[in-house]
Formats: structure tokens, C-alpha cells, sequence
């Protein structure tokens, strides 16, 4: 592959990842004062850190699947990028479940769809990049923490969510 092909590939990677990233952005322009509003546990991070952090995950989930797209492009990798794919779908959708509608439920049923499409696309990537695999752990790891604080915050919230 051509090396106008491999920067092509990873500005198209880019843009999807900020793609879903504005997406979600646009769900979110209210969650500063809608999250405010709401009663969180003691653990849950302060509302600014969610941008940054946001921000590092879609640049890392786009270099992991230029790096599972690069060796045969898109039909070499087409079920792990497949799914790739469908998880960044419920990953901007979270942001419309629980910042549009208020709906902690189905803001939780979103994220434990994308945590078990996540589950499979790192052990998808591992078979072709190790790398790719690994880039895609913080990821992960993020939506645990942040199903669980859905999850705190959906209970602690019965008549907002």
C-alpha cells in the first residue's frame, strides 16, 4: 500500500472518530448544567474531564483501526472493523439516551451493548495488530467506569432519569 493510501486511510480513520465524537458533542451542548443538576456518587469525576478524556479515546480508537484497516484494507479486517463501526454507533447514540432524553435505562442497555462490542473487536484486533488491541484497552476500561456512573447515576436520579 502506497504511503498516500496509508495517510489517506488514517485521515479517513480521523474523521470518522470526530465524526461520532460531534455527534455525541451535539447531543451534549446541555449535559454541563443537565450533569450539574444531578445527584452523583462521591466518585464521579468532575464534568470537565470528560471532553479531554473523550478527546485522547477517539484519537486512540482511530489510530487502532487504521492500524487493523492498514495491512489489507477494509475487506481484510471486515468483520472487526464491522463492528468497529457499529460500536462507534451506540458510542454517539449514549450521549442522545442519556443527555436528550434523560433515559438512564436505555443509556445503560447503549452502553452495555457497546462494552460487549468492544470486548470483541480488541480480541478481533489482536489478531491482526497487537497494538491495535491495545490502544482500544483505555477505551474500554473508560466504559466500565462509565457504565457503572451511568448506572450509580441512574439510581441515585429516579425522577430526572
Amino acid at each position: 500500500m502506497s504511503i498516500s493510501s496509508q495517510i489517506s486511510g488514517l485521515l479517513f480513520s480521523l474523521f470518522i472518530s470526530f465524526v461520532v465524537a460531534g455527534l455525541g458533542a451535539v447531543a451534549s451542548v446541555n449535559a454541563g448544567e443537565f450533569y450539574g443538576e444531578l445527584t452523583k456518587p462521591s466518585w464521579a469525576p468532575p464534568g470537565w474531564l470528560f471532553g479531554p478524556v473523550w478527546t485522547l479515546l477517539f484519537i486512540m480508537m482511530a489510530f487502532s483501526a487504521w492500524l487493523v484497516w492498514r495491512p489489507q484494507g477494509y475487506d481484510g479486517a471486515q468483520l472487526a472493523l464491522s463492528i468497529y463501526l457499529l460500536q462507534m454507533v451506540f458510542n454517539a447514540l449514549w450521549s442522545w439516551l442519556f443527555f436528550n432524553l434523560h433515559s438512564g435505562m436505555w443509556a445503560l442497555i447503549d452502553i452495555t451493548i457497546l462494552w460487549i462490542c468492544l470486548v470483541f473487536i480488541i480480541f478481533l484486533f489482536w489478531k491482526i495488530s497487537i497494538l491495535a488491541a491495545l490502544l482500544m484497552v483505555p477505551y474500554l476500561f473508560w466504559v466500565s467506569f462509565a457504565a457503572i456512573l451511568n448506572y450509580s447515576i441512574w439510581k441515585l436520579n429516579p425522577g430526572i432519569l
